[in-house]
Order: structure tokens, then sequence, then C-alpha cells
């Protein structure tokens, strides 16, 4: 699209515009929420997900931890590992630290689609460890997948395990031709 009908777009629609030196690829239908300035480069957030300075989008599902405080926010990204059953096992990597410049309503955007991409939550405690059970929408995707991240030190076997039996069970609540 023609850059000065974007900008305009996003003016009217009260959305925020993409900095030049963006060095990302959106979507034809990606809607920018919220953009800031890091050193590294700018931040922007879409219904999609999160874009990083490097230019690589983290969806909202994907997102495990997100803190915002003396002007630094701080993400916490969870990587697939695998699957067990109809669950999707999650594994975090450590926290990266984003200094904005310039935070304007970024702050405000990631918690709450973080926040409104999970719809349950639940801690359980199993033998050899516990683990979180989190189901959320994941963004440009109809339905709820069920994310499983052990805690640390945890049996991932014995939570693999138990994530199939739970995601069986979900598929059995839902029932077949509910998918």
């Amino acid at each position: 699209m023609i850059s000065w009908l974007r900008q305009l777009i996003a003016r009217l629609s009260g959305t925020a515009e993409v900095p030049a030196d963006f060095p990302g690829t959106l979507a034809a239908d990606e809607q920018v929420l919220a953009v800031a300035k890091t050193a590294d480069g700018a931040l922007v957030a879409t219904h999609l997900g999160l874009w990083l300075p490097e230019g690589r989008r983290l969806g909202w599902h994907l997102l495990s931890k997100a803190t915002w405080q003396n002007d630094v926010l701080t993400l916490v990204e969870a990587e697939e590992t695998g699957s067990a059953g109809g669950a999707v096992l999650l594994h975090d990597q450590p926290s990266r630290r984003l200094p904005l410049i310039e935070p304007g309503r970024l702050p405000d955007v990631v918690h709450e689609r973080v926040n409104q991409s999970i719809r349950s939550r639940h801690h359980r405690d199993l033998p050899g460890g516990g683990a979180w059970f989190v189901q959320r929408k994941v963004p440009g995707q109809d339905g709820i997948v069920l994310q499983v991240r052990a805690d640390r030190g945890a049996d991932e076997t014995a939570v693999a395990e138990f994530a199939a039996t739970v995601a069986e069970q979900l598929r059995q609540v839902k029932g077949p031709d509910r998918d």
C-alpha cells in the first residue's frame, strides 16, 4: 500500500503508524495497535503479535510474561518444544529486557493482548514437579490451544503424560465434531 495512504488510514482508524525503518513485513490484513522505540529499533504491536526490533513477530500466545517497570519492558518468550496428545509443550526462554525510549501505548497494549489470549490457567502439582496448564487463543486461528509449561526441575516425561491425558479429556468434553 502507498506510504501516505497507510499513514492516513492509521490516523483515521486510531492505530499506530509503522516506522519507516521497520525491518518486518506485516501481513496484508495485520492491524498495527501501538509502536514504541528502543535503542535497537521499533517494537510494533499488532492484533497478531509483537514485532521485535530484529523484525520477528512473536505471537501473543507465545509470550509467557511481560512486565513494564522503570521504562523497561521485560519479555519472557515461550518456545514450543513438542506436543503431548493435543497439548503443546512449552519451555520459557531467558527474559529479554527492552528499554523503551518512547513507550506510547505499547506497554498497555502488550498487557491487554497477553491477558486476552488466556482463556484459563491452572497450576497442577505432579509427582516430580508441577506444571502450568493454560488454554489460549492463537491470533488469526479458530479455537483454543492447550499449552503446558513444566516448572523448572519438573519431570518432563511425567508432565507430558499428564498433559496428554488432560488434552484427551478436553477433546472428549468438546466432542469429536466440535474441534
